[in-house]
């Protein structure tokens, strides 16, 4: 299956919770979407890797994804290596997808930046026709994504662009609250985390109805890129 849009993440929620509205506004056009978890999330303080598994399931199901991969790297240990890089670009290269949207280039947790250089360089390393990769034991062709955009997490990082999700912020949070075991739970007796506060699911709702604010519309994610974003028309921005 070809994919117009692979949203890649270190861990189970981070896709959600940065990037869950633009995608589930593209599924609504009818845009191919998948999600790929670069971990299982297995040193999280709450909950399993076995209840994120499950999580993850139902948070795809909610946005309606078309597939989702996890890679099953080592959470808080993987590297930015070979063999690293050769697994992202298998699935880079078995999805071809036009768009990829991974993680902050800055954030508060060491696996965000660290993931977000790591799909980067893979992204580029993807078009290398030398690089031999196969799946399935055929033999994959080069596949560079168009762009690479770099969703926002923790960190109030500046956006350089922002996608309008007027309508889709119900989804959204639907499915970050699908995973019940790392977000507010007033019953939960799970050790407190920083995203498991009530305040912490409420920010992400505020930080994206005040990127709608400035940019005149209902609400909005931001990303950071890594060349100049352009448009085929001055109309084309709203």
């Amino acid at each position: 299956m070809k994919l117009d849009i692979l949203a890649i993440g270190a861990h189970p929620d981070d896709v959600e919770m940065s990037c869950g509205g633009t995608l589930a506004k593209e599924i609504a056009k009818g845009k191919k979407v998948g999600i790929l978890d670069l971990t299982r999330g297995e040193l999280g303080t709450r909950g399993s890797a076995e209840i994120r598994d499950e999580e993850a399931k139902n948070a795809a199901a909610i946005l309606g994804v078309h597939v989702r991969q996890n890679l099953a790297f080592a959470d808080g240990f993987f590297v930015n290596d070979r063999d690293s890089q050769l697994e992202i670009i298998k699935v880079i290269r078995k999805y071809k997808p036009e768009i990829i949207l991974c993680n902050a280039i800055d954030d508060r947790h060491i696996d965000h930046p660290k993931g977000s250089k790591l799909v980067s360089d893979a992204c580029f390393l993807s078009g290398l026709r030398k690089i031999e990769t196969s799946d399935e034991g055929s033999e994959q062709e080069a596949w560079r994504p168009k762009l690479v955009y770099h969703y926002i997490q923790w960190k109030d990082l500046e956006p350089d662009v922002v996608v309008d999700v007027t309508g889709f912020m119900d989804k959204k949070m639907q499915a970050i609250y699908a995973y019940k075991s790392q977000f507010f739970d007033a019953e939960s007796e799970e050790p407190l985390t920083p995203i498991s506060s009530k305040n912490a699911t409420d920010s992400m709702e505020y930080r994206n109805r005040n990127l709608g604010r400035l940019i005149g519309t209902e609400a909005a994610e931001g990303y950071n890129v890594e060349r100049y974003p352009a448009v085929d028309s001055i109309f084309d921005l709203i």
